[in-house]
């Protein structure tokens, strides 16, 4: 007999859960996480983010949309990466998504478990998607905005302090025209201290460098060379960065009021 169950709300009253409660919370997700996380632990935390988990069997049958592109047949996935990826996409169904004090923290513990790297103090926005967690590498102080889609097949390289705004796409991968079945394979790299700027869209084997930008709505489909500016369809340098002199650290890529969640 398969069951499903439904966890009561984390919070009766209307009140935000207090800082103290979403610290003890996010402990005992870390501590769950630490132990694989295997279907009983992955099936707790969903109870703990207030959504309901699919019981076993059921649960362990369940496989994502990635594990059916021809990647996973070469790097299939862990039950521990299937959980996480589980974990990354259900959350943005859950109230607490909202809360920000508590959803940075929480994708971030998902990524630092999930991609190939994760530097310190990474955040990440709601409805942010990958297809391959395990391809991404990311440095420090890394930031992806609302939307963001990264396939990821080929391989993604982030460095420090890079931000990445709304509804930005990353490609990594090819189709053929005409045999649709073949595809090409080619790793995105974007520099320290780079910033792609909303809607553009990053083409497979293009590398972003140091200290550039790409502008909102391009459609990077060559290199950008480090501390110059991008845009257009498709994108060429406008220009070079207008950074009055200031060099990485001194750019002061914070991305949110006092350098919230960015602990220095």
């Amino acid at each position: 007999m398969l069951f499903l169950y439904f966890s009561p709300p984390l919070h009766s009253s209307m009140e935000p859960p207090s800082t103290s409660s979403i610290s003890s919370l996010l402990g005992r997700i870390r501590r769950l996480l630490d132990d694989g996380p295997d279907i009983r632990g992955t099936g707790e935390i969903l109870g703990l983010l207030g959504l309901p988990s699919l019981g076993d069997p059921l649960f362990s049958e369940i496989r994502l949309y990635s594990e059916y592109l021809p990647k996973a047949a070469e790097y299939p996935f862990t039950s521990t990466q299937r959980n996480l990826h589980h974990l990354w996409d259900a959350f943005d169904r859950s109230p607490l998504s909202l809360a920000v004090n508590f959803a940075f923290p929480f994708r971030r513990t998902i990524a630092e478990r999930l991609f190939s790297r994760c530097g310190r103090n990474f955040i990440a926005d709601g409805n942010v998607r990958f297809n391959f967690g395990q391809f991404i590498t990311a440095g420090d102080d890394v930031f992806f905005n609302q939307g963001v889609f990264i396939d990821s097949k080929g391989g993604v390289t982030l460095g420090n302090a890079v931000g990445i705004a709304e509804f930005v796409r990353i490609f990594t991968h090819a189709h053929s025209e005409s045999v649709h079945s073949e595809r090409t394979y080619a790793p995105v790299a974007i520099g320290d201290y780079a910033k792609i700027y909303s809607g553009a869209m990053i083409f497979p084997g293009v590398t972003i460098g140091d200290q550039a930008i790409v502008a909102g709505g391009a459609v990077v489909t060559k290199d950008v060379p480090p501390n110059m500016v991008a845009a257009g369809v498709p994108a060429r340098v406008i220009r070079e960065r207008r950074s009055g002199g200031h060099q990485k650290e001194a750019l002061d890529h914070r991305w949110f009021h006092g350098g919230a969640f960015q602990d220095g």
